[in-house]
Formats: structure tokens, C-alpha cells, sequence
């Protein structure tokens, strides 16, 4: 450990002198590293009749008689990637962090081509990490990727985005927090699209990056080249001066400043200035990581934060978990006098400040102290955890090791869940809001679409085609020996039963067990009429479109009675329509397709053996005939607020419904209906889950717990995070999130009738 080590006067100086001369050899030698390239695309696509094949894989069953109402053939994609452009994924990308080197946008496009087949994907680079060179770079090469293939049935389609990043975890303020979204636009090469990305702040290497890299190329001689480049990549990015205020964004005149957009709102208006056509997706919104502690959706739902012409879409599948379910306990609640408080532990969670300080308890009794100073020593590890924030609350207590945190802060009964689960900013939460205005007017609500997709930081898109090589396919990252994981989790200090004092609000991830919650990742599924960019967009844009947990299951859902109990006419995922009927509902699913072992022909035939290797790390996404089976279908119905401070827990019904699916290879067919939306007189929305068998997966559902002790608590859990060469394979159930259909109560009607009524009777 480092405290150890510097116990020691001299190998102090040693460390020192090394840094300085690594520092000095720079400057005498004036080694600048190089410029972070964007590569060249492949230049043979894939040939129209594997695109035909695997065109039809996914359309030939269609479950039951009656046709969906979306006949549009089913697309798979990737909507958000990130490249080595991306600053968190060039440090990622480092030779003492086991990374692969640079993943540039041109590798995204010829794996999203060849090894995991993808329909389409998009680019979603950190804004506030990309240069205005590296913008009009990615720029070229999407364009790169996407003429490669036929214009009009493309083997894969390039979006061009970026991700605006924003977060006030590190002040731990949830009341200007908005998260992370993630920007496409429908054009590839437009003078529309803006000349710089949009970045929620400037880019700060947060005083670390510069200091270790002064001694890495010594201690990682090996690899000293990308060292150097990282200096470089850091100097392209904090040089540049801020783009001037108040000036409309296409009139500034200035190259290559950083255009800063610090809230939605300032967002969504230089957006309109360029007047580009583009979609806003949040994305990761309960993962506690970048959240604080008290984060709530309801910070942004007004007209100014929302715009729901943009923001259509939710990711509630990625690497990073599952942000889905909404549960009703809270990581910290307020007291009459609005400060944070640490709520009490439920069923299935206890709150990270809670287990704080049960740990500083049982160390201050085991060594002896008097009772009254242990409970005042757990009361001020509570509140250090509250004070310190979402993802730094850990560091209060010294030494704490992952087995002493155990599932503390994790939702324990969720399917793969992001790490610190935040249930406030969960998508279900979400769509059971209401923004009431002025008076009359309708609620303004979140009205989205989900989609699933990787947030991948290697430049692979679509990373959950196979659950193999968890190192290279998911987000985790150790360094490559064990002293230098020892010197990288050094700062948690010495075992002590005394709380540490948190100065300030830190940015420390929690490494030793979010290892555990990272995942190979989902898609994005459209009904799309054609294979093309416009199709893809346009069903985007109308919601036609749900997620998976990564498997290329199969999915319709419809509404079948939209215009009364007659109606031949049904109505898809994502629609709106007003009705008074008691809605009538079809689900029609089928499992994806078993993977064969390697790679299919056409990839061994368009690449050579080492780039296979290299790139696909010799497994691409490869189908058999066979298909997974579908158990169930689980039903979620969710009734948002129809009056101010009406209470989520009562209007969020999950499951609502399950039924059960008698799967013999091809999928089922199931119908059910809501009895009750008549009568009960609200707005409703319902989705739908598919539920695959248990196949294994990169850390499925574990038991975490190896050993107890006599009164259930646990002792010793399972982790992954300081095994990287083990895959953590354990079997969960793989999965398809329907997009809503939203089934409002048509009031105006029902008045127009009671007074015809009236006047009937009075007659």
C-alpha cells in the first residue's frame, strides 16, 4: 500500500526523483506524444446476401394469425459508443490499466460491420473531451463508414452525436442535476449540424492526469508512447479559450474554442439556432456513479429542461446496468429542516450511509471503546457518508474493504442494476411524472420510448452479441499487476475504527465492487420500412422502437382496439391515442437466435486472420438456427400523476401482468386487456417485457454471498473485479423492454356525454 511505502523517507525521494525526470525528459527532449487518430474504415461492406439472410432471420416468425401492426422489418443497433476521442476511454485505453491502445471511430465501424453485425450504430463521443479537430475528424469518418455500403440497403448505417455530460456529483447537488444524454443528429454532412460539440462544462483533467503521467512512462517503460500521447491529448483539449457568451452559436467566429451549453435548456436553443434535426437520449440516469445521492427526475420536468420533441427516448439497458425500476426506498431523505438525512434499511436494501456506519460500529466495539462513543462514532459516519456524496461517501470510512460494504446501496432485487442504484431517476419514476402548469393546461409528462445500448468505451459497438472476455467487452478495467492495484486503491488509508473527515466532495469510484455491476451491455431495436438512414431515424423518432439486454429477441407490441371494440386498425409500440374503452392488447415475442462458435464466413473472407484477432478478439456475432425460448411476458402498467404531489407509489404497477408463454421454439402469441380504465376515469401507459430462459451472462445473477455468520448477516461475498480474467459467468434472464403505448382518458368525451345524458333525461 502507498501509505506504507512512504513511510519510508528514501523510496519517497526515489518516487520523486523519478517523476522529476521523467519531467525534465520531457521538457529536454520536447516529446509531445502524437495526435489521437480516427483511423480508415474498411473499405468492402458486407454483401447484400448476407444482409438478406440475416434480414430474414429476424423477420420470418411472426407468432399467431394476425398480423402486428408494425410490419416493418426489425433493425438492430448501438446508439451509443465511445472511441479512444473520449477521455475517460483513452485512460481506459492505457497499457497499465490492461487496455487495448486506441479505439478509434474507424475500428467502431468495422466492428459494428464485422463483429457484431449491427444494423446501425451511432457515435457518442464526451463533448467536453473533443476538440473542434477531432469533431470535424469523427465527422469525416462516419461519412467514411457510411460510404462504403449501398446508399439505399446499406449492411450498416453511422450516426453522427456526441454525449453532453453533466452531473453535480462532485458538488453532491441533485437540485441542478440532469444527467447524461446522449446527442444524434439525422444528417451525417449537413451545414445544420453545429461546428463544435456541445459540452455541459470544460473539460478538467482534475489535477491527476497531468501529475501520474510525469511517472508512468518509468514505470510502464513499455508503454511510454501512449503516455506521451495522452500529455498531447490533454493539451489539444485545455488550451483552446471558452467560445464568447451571447453570442448564437453559428455566429461565433471562433475555430476551435469550447462552446459550452450548461443546462438543457441552454442545449436545446443552440440546437435551434443550427436548426439541425436531432434526438436527445438520457441515459444512465440511476447509476450512482454519476448521481448524486438525492437525484430526482422531477429537477427537470418543465418546459425549460424538457423537450419532448427531442427527447423521445430513454436508455434503461447499457454496460453500466439496468436503470429501469423504480423502488421505494431513498438513499437519503430531508429532515424538517432540509438537511440530509440517512433513511433506515428495508427489504432488500440498506442505504450506503447506513452501512457506513454499522462498519465504524462494529470496529469501534470490537477494540473495546464505551458504547456511548461507538453510537457517536456511527451517527458521524453517516452523515460523512451523506456529506461526501454518491460515489466518494466510501472513502469515510478508512480501509473499508468490499466484503465489509457488502450489497449496501445496491438494488438487491433488481435485474442487473446499475451500481448505487438511484430509484428517483429510475424510467419508471419518470413516466409516472406530471409538470402541472397553468391552469387548463394539459400535464406536461415524459413521454419515452426505451432503447438499450452498450455505452461502451473501446470503440465496440453492440458488445453483448456473446458473453465472453469480460476485460475487453464490459467497462471493467484493473491494473495488470497486484501491486499496482494495491498503490490504486491506497488513498482508502489505514483500518480505523474512526470515521475520516471529508473536507470536500471527491470524485473516488468505488472500484472493488462496481466490477460487479458491469455488463456487456444492450441494443436498440427499430421497426424500420427500410434499411436506410431515413427509415431508422423516422422510427426512432415515432418510438417504434424497444430495448434488449444485449440478445436479438424478437418483439411486437400492439394496441388492437383504438377506435372501439371493432377496430380491425391496432396501433404499435410507442403510440398515443385517447380512448375511453378498456384497451385490448397483443404481445407477440420470440427468442434470439444460439450463437455458433467463431466467426461466420463472410467476416473470415473480408478480414485477415490478425485484424479477426484483434478487433473481434476471434469471436463475432455468429447465429445458428436454434432459438432461445421465451418463458413469460411480464406486463407493467403505470398511471402518472393527475394532480400535484399524488403519491409513485401507488401508480407505478410492476408487474402488473405475467403471462405465461408456452414457447416451442418459435415465440408465442399472448392477449390481454385492462379492465379497469374505464371505470377508474385516468391516463395510463403499459409496456411490456419479454423474458428469455436463464442462459449464462457476464455477471448475471449471483449469489453474492459465500459465507454468513450466525445471525444471516453476510461475511464474505463473491466479486469480480479483482479476478479480470474471469468471466463471472452465472445464469440470468435475458430480456426485451417494449416501448410504451400511452392510453389517455379521454375526458372531453366523457363530459359531451354526461351532458347528453342530462339533456336526454331532462327531456
Amino acid at each position: 500500500m502507498l501509505w506504507r511505502l512512504l513511510r519510508y523517507p528514501l523510496l519517497t525521494l526515489l518516487l520523486a526523483l523519478l517523476g522529476l525526470a521523467a519531467y525534465m525528459g520531457w521538457v529536454a527532449t520536447g516529446l509531445p506524444g502524437q495526435h489521437e487518430k480516427v483511423g480508415q474504415v474498411h473499405e468492402r461492406p458486407v454483401s447484400k446476401a448476407v444482409i438478406i439472410d440475416r434480414t430474414m432471420q429476424m423477420q420470418e416468425l411472426r407468432p399467431g394469425g394476425r398480423p402486428p401492426a408494425s410490419q416493418n422489418q426489425i433493425l438492430f443497433g448501438d446508439l451509443h459508443v465511445h472511441t479512444t476521442l473520449s477521455w475517460d476511454a483513452f485512460i481506459m485505453s492505457l497499457p497499465i490499466l490492461q487496455g487495448g491502445g486506441s479505439h478509434p471511430p474507424a475500428d467502431a465501424c468495422d466492428f459494428a460491420r464485422f463483429c457484431s453485425g449491427l444494423d446501425f450504430w451511432g457515435i457518442s463521443d464526451h463533448a467536453e473531451s473533443l476538440s473542434s479537430q477531432h469533431w470535424r475528424e469523427t465527422q469525416a469518418s462516419i461519412r467514411q463508414c457510411n460510404a462504403v455500403g449501398d446508399q439505399t440497403n446499406p449492411d450498416t448505417v453511422a450516426f453522427l452525436g456526441f454525449e453532453w455530460s453533466q452531473s453535480t456529483v462532485q458538488v453532491n447537488d441533485p437540485s441542478r442535476h440532469y444527467g447524461h444524454k446522449n446527442v444524434f443528429f439525422r444528417d451525417e454532412n449537413s451545414p445544420q449540424i453545429p461546428a463544435r460539440p456541445l459540452a455541459a462544462r470544460r473539460w478538467d483533467p482534475a489535477g491527476w492526469i497531468l501529475p501520474a503521467n510525469l511517472a508512468l512512462p518509468i514505470v510502464d517503460f513499455g508503454g511510454r508512447q501512449r503516455y506521451y500521447d495522452l500529455r498531447r491529448y490533454v493539451k489539444e483539449r485545455t488550451e483552446p479559450e471558452t467560445c464568447p457568451e451571447g453570442v448564437a452559436s453559428p455566429a461565433i467566429v471562433q475555430d476551435d474554442c469550447v462552446e459550452v451549453a450548461p443546462t438543457p435548456e441552454v442545449l436545446y436553443r443552440k440546437l435551434d439556432e443550427w436548426q439541425a434535426e436531432s434526438l436527445i437520449i438520457p441515459h444512465g440516469n440511476a447509476w450512482g456513479a454519476t448521481t448524486p445521492l438525492g437525484a430526482t427526475f422531477v429537477s427537470q420536468l418543465n418546459p425549460r429542461h424538457h423537450d419532448p420533441l427531442r427527447q423521445r427516448l430513454i436508455e434503461v439497458f447499457s454496460g453500466h446496468g439496468n436503470i429501469e425500476s423504480y423502488r421505494p426506498w431513498r438513499r437519503v431523505e430531508r429532515g424538517p429542516d432540509g438537511q440530509p438525512v440517512c433513511p433506515p434499511e428495508s427489504e432488500n436494501y440498506t442505504p450506503g450511509c447506513r452501512r457506513a456506519g454499522q462498519i465504524i460500529y462494529q470496529r469501534c466495539v470490537k477494540e473495546g471503546e464505551p458504547e456511548a462513543l461507538c453510537r457517536a462514532r456511527q451517527l458521524q459516519a453517516q452523515q460523512g457518508f451523506l456529506a461526501a456524496g454518491s460515489n466518494s461517501g466510501f472513502t469515510v470510512v478508512s480501509g473499508g474493504s468490499a466484503d465489509e460494504w457488502g450489497l449496501s446501496g445496491q438494488c438487491e432485487d433488481c435485474f442487473m442494476p446499475a451500481f448505487n442504484y438511484v430509484p428517483l431517476s429510475s424510467a419508471q419514476y419518470a413516466l409516472a411524472l406530471s409538470y402541472f402548469g397553468e391552469q387548463g393546461e394539459p400535464p406536461l409528462r415524459y413521454r419515452f420510448g426505451m432503447i438499450g445500448s452498450s455505452d461502451n468505451h473501446t470503440g465496440y459497438p453492440g458488445t453483448g452479441y456473446k458473453e465472453f472476455n469480460r476485460r475487453m467487452m464490459t467497462e471493467t478495467r484493473t491494473p495488470r499487476s497486484q501491486l499496482l492495484r494495491d498503490l490504486s486503491v491506497a488513498y482508502r488509508g489505514p483500518v480505523s475504527s474512526k470515521p475520516r473527515e471529508i473536507t470536500k466532495v471527491g470524485n473516488a469510484f468505488e472500484r472493488a465492487r462496481m466490477g460487479s455491476f458491469l455488463y456487456t451491455g444492450g441494443l436498440v431495436a427499430v421497426h424500420s420500412p427500410t434499411r436506410n438512414r431515413d427509415g431508422i431515424w423516422d422510427a426512432l423518432q415515432s418510438r417504434q422502437v424497444y430495448a434488449t439486454s444485449g440478445e436479438r429477441i424478437l418483439l411486437w407490441f400492439d394496441l388492437l382496439n383504438p377506435s372501439g371494440a371493432d377496430s380491425a386498425q391496432s396501433l404499435p409500440m410507442g403510440s398515443e391515442v385517447q380512448m375511453n374503452d378498456n384497451p385490448i392488447f397483443r404481445v407477440q415475442a420470440v427468442g434470439s437466435l444460439m450463437q455458433l462458435p467463431g466467426c461466420p464466413r463472410h467476416v473470415v473472407n473480408n478480414l485477415e486472420a490478425e485484424r479477426i484477432a484483434s478487433l473481434c478478439h476471434g469471436e463475432c456475432y455468429h447465429p445458428s438456427d436454434e432459438r432461445h425460448l421465451i418463458t413469460r411476458v411480464e406486463v407493467v402498467r403505470i398511471r402518472p400523476q393527475m394532480t400535484p404531489g399524488e403519491d409513485v407509489n401507488a401508480l407505478i404497477e410492476d408487474p402488473w401482468l405475467v403471462l405465461p408463454c408456452d414457447d416451442q421454439g418459435e415465440g408465442c402469441e399472448l392477449i390481454f386487456e385492462d379492465p379497469d380504465h374505464r371505470q377508474d376515469g385516468r391516463d395510463a401507459l403499459y409496456y411490456v417485457r419479454a423474458i428469455q430462459a436463464p442462459t449464462l451472462a457476464i455477471n448475471g445473477k449471483m449469489n453474492f454471498c459465500l459465507e454468513r455468520d450466525q445471525d444471516g448477516r453476510c461475511l464474505r461475498h463473491r466479486w469480480c473485479e479483482n479476478s479480470p480474467d474471469n468471466d463471472c459467468l452465472r445464469p440470468d434472464e435475458e430480456r426485451a423492454w417494449s416501448s410504451p403505448i400511452f392510453v389517455d382518458y379521454d375526458f372531453e368525451t366523457q363530459d359531451q356525454a354526461g351532458l347528453q345524458a342530462l339533456d336526454a333525461a331532462s327531456q
